[in-house]
């Protein structure tokens, strides 16, 4: 094998094909438009993540919002290869063995990026171990701890195993994998003949380490208890996890990243003062998340950019030619994918949206924090927009995670609150929420709406989609919007940055999405049509040529990968 300086990228989740229920949402998204990106800029890269052979789940929702969560089976054979070599692990004394599963993500180019899937579904493990790589986010804390234990340090000797000894930095997306750097320590020590760790050593490891934290929100950031640790974890790993001082009652996977990182990043500027905050004793960088266009860019965007815009694929920030296309091109594009996404809801929902009325879309992971229910807070003032401004559809879509109360009851209030509404105004909650349904959503809308409160939405890459395919949005100013809006130019702000109580600060929230509805998003896309289209032409210029990972990848590069 070529000994090529390369970039190890774990991740516990990542989406890479339709067919593949590798992902949970965001993160896993992001993973994989990271990894095209990479390939079309040729990042000698490599990636590591679980084969979760049952998925996250399927969601089916009963009449009244009920979410019905069911395992999802697919054919491993028809995606991925199965490589030869074999690696072990010890969880509570017991040998597991792991293979791996390849994947390629193919770039414009000859280059290609390999996913490694790691699978313990194999004969010679117990029963209980072979499910330890089935399911996402799935089980208890012992589970989930067995699972960071195969990934981090099953993924450092699958790598080993098939001979990459030029790695030279080990990305974790997010505290998953941090126990990949006990791996190096433990390798360390190996090779050092040494057992105590030194200032050198850490110094070492933190060369080789890069970690990028996705989230403020506490159920992000995983902590075991040190009873279950000791239990699990054999005793040299048991020892270096002590000896760095990242135990006190707990085991907290993002303080043994932090410690062991030379670079870290929040996932926007205002998550890298958040973070900053959370982690005072840490240097904290910020690199705003993207989206690779080429993935997210609907059919009809993607001819109009070909005709109007040479090599917007291969250079994104040429984008910013669009404020140069003629308005009712840009209109004619855009009105192509909400006819995609309009004939998709009649035929899986037997509702039939019109294409002439105002359509808004909100499209996210169901928690109570994202508070998909805001514009529902005064149904009298949202019916008096809908019959006296101008008329409007809802469409919503989102899985609450299986063990998150509060997200499945967010999801059964949307259900009442419709009833509540239709059939004057049509609404309608798309089940299953995934990355085809995502490309349709984010596409064939007119506005997405984004209200969670801050600042808890880390970074945020739905309203980058949209934004890519002229969709505007009207977002509270949280995560990337920050940075992405610029008032009746890009789309619109609800609220401000003020800091009030979430109780004070939901009735300002709502009554200022239900003000910029009354007075500028509707009386614009029904009386000033140019305006508007200008609006879309600017969200695709500015922010679909800049929040890209494209430009996430080359800050990468820069600032943490090949210094």
């Amino acid at each position: 094998m070529k000994k090529e300086k390369k970039v190890a990228y774990f991740t516990m989740e990542i989406a890479l094909d339709p067919g593949m229920p590798t992902y949970s949402g965001g993160l896993g998204v992001l993973a994989g438009d990271t990894l095209r990106s990479a390939a079309n800029l040729k990042i000698p890269m490599v990636a590591v993540t679980l084969l979760h052979r049952k998925g996250y789940f399927f969601q089916k929702l009963d009449e009244n919002g009920n979410q019905i969560e069911e395992p999802i089976d697919w054919q491993i054979d028809d995606y991925l290869e199965e490589l030869p070599v074999r690696a072990l692990v010890t969880i509570e004394n017991r040998q597991v063995h792991i293979r791996a599963w390849r994947y390629n993500v193919q770039g414009f180019a000859d280059h290609s990026i390999p996913v490694l899937f790691l699978d313990s579904d194999l004969a010679e493990n117990s029963e209980f171990d072979r499910t330890l790589t089935h399911y996402l986010y799935g089980g208890d804390e012992y589970y989930r701890l067995c699972q960071e234990i195969i990934l981090g340090i099953g993924g450092v000797r699958i790598l080993r195993a098939l001979g990459y000894d030029e790695i030279i930095r080990f990305h974790m997306n997010e505290g998953h994998a941090s126990l990949l750097a006990v791996e190096l320590v433990k390798e360390y020590f190996d090779n050092e003949k040494c057992d105590t760790i030194t200032p050198k050593i850490i110094k070492n490891i933190r060369k080789q380490c890069v970690f990028t934290t996705h989230t403020p929100v506490p159920a992000g950031h995983d902590q075991f208890p040190i009873s279950l640790v000791e239990k699990v974890l054999n005793p040299i790993e048991l020892k270096i996890i002590k000896e760095l001082d990242c135990c006190d009652n707990k085991l907290n996977m993002t303080h043994l990243a932090l410690t062991l990182s030379h670079y870290v990043n929040g996932v926007a500027k205002k998550h890298g003062e958040v973070s900053r905050e959370m982690f005072p004793n840490y240097v904290i960088d910020s690199i705003t998340n993207g989206v690779n266009v080429a993935s997210w860019a609907s059919k009809s965007m993607q001819k109009l950019f070909d005709k109007y815009i040479a090599g917007w694929r291969e250079d994104n920030f040429s984008l910013r030619s669009a404020l140069s296309i003629p308005n009712e091109e840009i209109w004619r594009a855009h009105r192509a994918a909400k006819e995609e996404l309009f004939l998709h809801i009649s035929e899986e929902m037997n509702v039939n949206f019109d294409l002439d009325v105002l359509t808004i879309g909100f499209a996210r992971r169901a928690a109570a924090y994202k508070r998909a229910d805001l514009i529902f807070s005064d149904l009298e003032r949202l019916f008096h927009i809908h019959r006296n401004v101008g008329a409007i559809q809802l469409i919503f879509a989102g899985k609450a995670h299986p063990k998150d109360e509060n997200g499945k009851q967010l999801i059964r209030q949307l259900f009442q609150a419709i009833s509540k509404i239709e059939p004057e105004i049509r609404v309608v909650y798309l089940p299953n929420y995934d990355i085809e349904l995502g490309r349709l959503i984010t596409s064939g809308v007119d506005i997405w709406l984004n209200n969670p409160i801050p600042p808890l939405e880390a970074s945020g890459t739905s309203g980058m989609k949209a934004a890519l395919n002229g969709v505007p949005s009207l977002s509270v100013l949280d995560g990337w919007w920050i940075e992405g809006c610029i008032e009746n130019v890009t789309g619109w702000a609800i609220g401000d940055l003020q800091a009030i109580s979430d109780d004070q600060r939901r009735a300002r929230d709502a009554a200022s999405l239900y003000d910029k509805l009354e007075r500028v998003v509707v009386p614009t896309y029904y009386n000033d049509r140019d305006k508007f289209i200008n609006i879309m032409r600017h969200a695709i210029a500015l922010n679909g040529s800049f929040f890209t990972t494209q430009r996430m990848m080359m800050q990468y590069v820069l600032k943490a990968y090949f210094l």
